[in-house]
């Protein structure tokens, strides 16, 4: 038990600060390339960010525990929302960009719901469902760079100025982290749910989604911190899209993942945390404090109900 828990710290630390130089040497690079913040904040802080659910859920899939695969992507998303979020606004009110409240958050539900529909029909979710999800993801993608080119000026983030050998190396060695906190975190997780009883879907939905929701934390109260609430909201947003189109997908692509009964529940929060996070911002186009502090009463119903079923 011992050894597991250690698997399962070091997973963890292996898995945010690989992910966070991940994110510092893709973002310093589309810097000196002049690519917009926009795309980096939607697409490479968004996806560097992603890293630990797609590696976590991949590995758990070649290694015959996809069942972890859809409870790590849907119980982040949940995460990401209803905690991660809901502490941010507690801290400051959190803006949300036009586009973000039009038609992001929208597509984020509406493809939640896709996961949903498409897990209770078959049981499971395959191949078809997989390419159905990579569709979206490439038609994601060119949505992201048409606003960029034709969205008009975008308030700057900030990126780290590293000369480009750092950059890659900063990536590579970033990527061999997340590839290893991957590892141990699903080894540990696994042990630890053997050695209590606990169920593959609990501890996806828990342990190993906390985890990989880590860096989506760190980014999100940074970020309130330093007065660039802005680009919160839209980090967290296309961090979710990226867990269901490119993690979930992609897994879906490698081998079959059973869908139980159960994760209509849990995907059924994921959509309320969505809405509830449209509604939250629809008056003042800003996440206030009342909205965050009701997401995080929301979590810990949801928490209750897992800690019970």
């Amino acid at each position: 038990m011992l050894m597991q828990l250690v698997l399962l710290l070091v997973g963890f630390v292996l898995l945010v600060k690989g992910a966070d130089w991940f994110v510092d040497g893709a973002a310093s690079i589309a810097k000196k390339l002049g690519v917009s913040q926009l795309i980096i904040g939607l697409t490479i802080v968004a996806m560097g960010t992603s890293l630990p659910e797609a590696a976590v859920s991949i590995t758990s899939a070649l290694g015959g525990n996809a069942g972890i695969s859809i409870g790590n992507a849907v119980g982040s998303n949940i995460m990401n929302i209803l905690l991660i979020l809901g502490i941010t606004a507690a801290i400051v009110n959190v803006k949300i960009q036009r586009s973000t409240f039009r038609y992001e958050i929208p597509f984020m539900v509406g493809i939640t719901v896709l996961l949903m529909v498409l897990g209770l029909t078959g049981g499971a979710l395959g191949r078809a469902a997989g390419l159905v999800f990579w569709a979206l993801f490439i038609a994601f993608f060119v949505y992201l760079w048409f606003i960029a080119k034709h969205g008009g000026p975008q308030e700057e983030g900030e990126a780290k100025d590293m000369p480009v050998w750092q950059c890659i190396l900063a990536m590579l060695l970033g990527g061999v982290m997340v590839v290893k906190g991957s590892d141990f975190v699903v080894s540990g997780a696994t042990g630890i749910a053997r050695a209590f009883g606990m169920s593959e879907r609990f501890i996806g939905l828990t342990i190993v989604a906390f985890g990989t929701s880590l860096p989506e934390l760190v980014t999100a109260v940074t970020a309130a911190k330093k007065g660039n609430v802005d680009i919160a909201i839209g980090n967290i947003v296309g961090s979710n899209i990226f867990n269901i189109l490119f993690v979930v997908g992609t897994t879906a692509l490698i081998c079959p993942i059973p869908f139980e009964r159960k994760f209509a529940v849990d995907t059924a929060v994921a959509v309320f945390a969505g809405v509830l996070l449209w509604a939250g911002t629809a008056k003042h186009k800003e996440l206030r404090r009342p909205c965050g502090i009701l997401m995080l009463l929301s979590y810990a119903v949801y928490f209750a109900y897992l800690c019970l079923a």
